[in-house]
């Protein structure tokens, strides 16, 4: 993730390098990457790692240990709720939410406040490359593979594979992505090509995709 710098020398940068807007809340242990950007109200919790040039829009919400790999995007108004970890390269787009409560309650059975250790944390888990439409839901706990792309609006409640294109509530795959984020084309036999880049990919019995080497 490179070197750290702590608060008050990385608010005074440049935006060219790295910016933390002074309206945003980060907590002082929170790790951020020097070429990072957080952007106006959004929240930064205890422990969370931001690598190098990740964005985190306007009242985005990174929990307490969240981990962001490199090249991240967090759109505007997203709440991405501990234990969530995202990979390198990982886009999630406006006012998405990440859960982390599987049975969630405001009170115990005996009408007592919840607290932290009443409940156990579960997270999102995003892998390389994918993309979290626009408002859409991923019910931790979860895994969606690498260039995956969930349609905005979605409700994700399982594994999503490699590669993957679900839309709807619950989220259904309905087809193919490549790395460049286009919908592949069936070219027959198991194979898909992608209309943008040429690039190939077989799928397997198991329903799967994994990439064909040129």
């Amino acid at each position: 993730m490179g070197t750290t710098f702590s608060l008050s020398q990385w608010s005074s940068m440049s935006s060219s390098t790295g910016l933390i807007n002074e309206t945003a809340d980060v907590a002082d242990s929170a790790r951020i990457a020097p070429s990072a950007k957080i952007w106006h109200y959004a929240q930064v919790r205890e422990n969370a790692q931001i690598g190098e040039n990740c964005i985190v829009g306007r009242a985005a919400y990174i929990g307490s240990g969240v981990t962001m790999g490199d090249n991240c995007k967090v759109q505007n108004h997203a709440l991405v709720y501990e234990p969530a970890v995202l990979e390198d390269g990982v886009f999630v787009g406006p006012a998405v939410v990440f859960t982390n409560d599987q049975f969630p309650r405001a009170i115990n059975e005996d009408g007592s406040p919840k607290s932290a250790s009443d409940w156990d944390a579960v997270g999102v888990t995003v892998r390389r490359g994918a993309s979290i439409g626009a408002k859409s839901v991923c019910i931790a706990p979860l895994t969606i593979g690498e260039w995956a792309l969930v349609g905005s609006g979605s409700t994700v409640v399982k594994d999503v594979p490699a590669f993957a294109l679900v839309v709807g509530n619950p989220a259904r795959r309905i087809g193919w992505v490549g790395r460049a984020g286009h919908p592949l084309v069936d070219a027959g036999a198991g194979e898909w090509t992608c209309p943008k880049t040429g690039a190939k990919y077989r799928q397997t019995e198991a329903n799967t995709l994994t990439e064909v080497d040129a």
